[in-house]
């Protein structure tokens, strides 16, 4: 429940915050008259998000239980891993300049008499988003109970309207560059589970025939089939039995990462110093 939360938290805040900019600046020029064409392609951009992601599940569940299932899962976890791992560092580096080249691209696109222009822009820089929660949330899905992950979903898309509206309320005084540092971060965690996911499926099938030896056995202890065990694997990528594999890539990935991602807030203060 807390990645799906934390996931659909985050896209939520960004997608909104987006669209936020685009409404915001059609209002300040006089072009509200736009308005439909920009709510048309955000939802377009929505339903396209929904079926990718049904479609995905729906395949990769047609080999349940097959070698086919395990390649399409480890290869899911693994671009997964990716996109997490950009998406974090992308929206850390771009976030002081987002408004100034939306506002570019809305200009740009009012040049056009076109209602499908503006659309289209929406459509993309919303869709951009929407399909990678769908990428992710079919990453989780496959590891995850259907209610809990729901529910995660619903929380975190009124959480993340829900601040969305605050950070409005206030303006320039709201802790935005927080409010991703910390999201970012948590992604990162979670991409590390899910690359050690990925190290498993393909363990399973010969691909990664090395480093097998498990580390711990601590299924007595908290089993990854009971609520907490569950709850720790979605979140923090726990394992019962993990392979020396799985520990290490884990490690590294999560240890290189966070700080690198740390050290974008540090080089960017350096360059405002």
């Amino acid at each position: 429940m807390l990645p799906a939360f934390v996931i659909f938290f985050r896209e939520a805040l960004e997608a909104s915050l987006i669209v936020g900019i685009i409404l915001a600046y059609l209002h300040r020029i006089g072009r509200s008259d736009q308005t439909g064409s920009v709510w048309l392609g955000v939802g377009s951009a929505l339903i396209v998000a929904a079926a990718v992601a049904a479609l995905s599940f729906h395949v990769i569940h047609q080999y349940d239980g097959s070698r086919v299932q395990a390649i399409l899962e480890g290869s899911t976890y693994l671009v997964a891993t990716a996109m997490l791992t950009y998406m974090s560092f992308w929206m850390k580096e771009q976030s002081r300049s987002i408004r100034h080249e939306l506002e570019a691209k809305v200009a740009a696109a009012l040049s056009s008499s076109s209602v499908l222009t503006m659309a289209l822009l929406a459509g993309i820089t919303v869709g951009r988003e929407g399909l990678e929660t769908a990428f992710f949330m079919l990453a989780i899905a496959l590891r995850s109970q259907p209610v809990p992950l729901l529910l995660g979903a619903l929380l975190g898309i009124a959480a993340g309207l829900g601040v969305s509206f605050w950070i409005y309320r206030l303006g320039r005084r709201a802790p935005l560059g927080l409010f991703f540092n910390i999201l970012g971060v948590l992604l990162l965690l979670f991409g590390a589970g899910l690359l050690a996911d990925a190290v498993e499926s393909f363990q399973s099938i010969g691909w990664l025939a090395f480093w097998q030896t498990a580390v711990w056995h601590s299924g007595r202890l908290l089993s990854e089939s009971s609520a907490l065990g569950d709850i720790l694997h979605s979140l923090l990528g726990y394992a019962e039995s993990p392979s020396l594999l799985q520990v290490s890539a884990y490690l590294v990935f999560l240890v290189s990462a966070v700080a690198a991602y740390l050290r974008i807030g540090r080089r960017a203060g350096s360059a405002h110093a």
